[in-house]
């Protein structure tokens, strides 16, 4: 039996912790032989969201088949400040040193910088803190923008749902795809993501205006980016004419309508492929008649 120990910290965010921990215990629902522990430095830890939670106080007996995980705190910048005495930190350095497998989460890639456990390792954490990251372990290296890094037993994944993603595929990489297939569908994911693709979708990018037409045409075009949509449709949901909603439109995203109903197609496609569809059925899946438009697009891009 493989046992997943969640350490815990002050002001950890629940669903960095309860995210991961129901990939594992869904395992075990399903027949993979898991156990879940939790141990912090004192009997009960406090989570940003209020909720008290009770752990052990020191570690359980650890094998190399079994996986430590540091949670996220709440955290707009780094700042490990003791949140892990030297006892903890020993015991992610020692269970690493034996072969086993450690794994952060959001912020809880700082108190693997703390152990020693990025020098001279790919890694990655939430976007807004990755220049932080690099700032303070400059002998790591900092990968940006994407979901999550594996790198010599040591994991680490961006902010929050993402350590979903890292923990489905530990469960793949341990017991095949299909496993993880599996438990996605039992948990009603959508989609299990790659490592490599990007934290920010194109969707939430283009998000950060205060343009409530624009909004009202995104919202269209987002629900409906497979299709064909004119300019005047658009123009008619936005109620203003073609040349201003295009005006407006890229003021506030930086795309025109036409481009950003691309750059949807293009970010769905490219995720298709990652799993495996082929160029032709990943094209006519997102909208265009044949590859050879997709192929235009991603030769543009890269």
């Amino acid at each position: 039996m493989a046992v997943v120990t969640f350490l815990l910290v002050p002001d950890v965010h629940l669903l960095d912790l309860a995210g991961p921990a129901q990939v594992f215990s869904t395992a075990a629902d399903l027949g993979f032989d898991y156990k879940l522990a939790y141990v912090a430095e004192q009997a009960e830890v406090v989570t940003a969201q209020g909720l008290p939670l009770r752990a052990a106080t020191s570690f359980p007996e650890l094998t190399t088949d079994d996986l430590l995980v540091v949670p996220g705190w709440r955290a707009p910048t780094l700042g490990f400040r003791g949140r892990l005495g030297t006892a903890m930190l020993e015991g992610l350095r020692i269970h690493h040193q034996r072969g086993g497998t450690v794994v952060s989460i959001c912020a809880g890639v700082d108190a693997l910088g703390w152990a020693g456990l990025l020098d001279g390792r790919r890694c990655t954490t939430h976007h807004e803190l990755q220049a932080e990251l690099a700032v303070r372990y400059p002998k790591a290296s900092v990968i940006r923008d994407v979901l999550y890094v594996h790198d010599g037993g040591i994991l680490t994944s961006a902010g929050i749902a993402s350590g979903i993603d890292l923990a489905l595929h530990l469960i793949a990489v341990r017991h095949g795809p299909a496993a993880a297939a599996r438990i996605a569908r039992h948990m009603v994911i959508y989609a299990r993501r790659n490592g490599h693709e990007q934290q920010e979708s194109v969707m939430l990018r283009h998000r950060g205006h205060l343009d409530d037409v624009v909004h009202r045409v995104q919202d269209r075009i987002d629900s409906d980016f497979t299709k064909q949509l004119q300019l005047r449709e658009l123009s008619r949901v936005a109620k203003v004419s073609e040349r201003t909603l295009t005006r407006t439109f890229k003021i506030a995203t930086g795309l025109t309508p036409l481009r950003y109903q691309q750059s949807l197609r293009l970010e769905h496609a490219e995720h298709l492929l990652s799993h495996g569809t082929t160029m032709e059925n990943a094209a006519r899946a997102v909208g265009f008649e044949d590859a050879r438009a997709l192929r235009r697009l991603r030769s543009v891009r890269n």
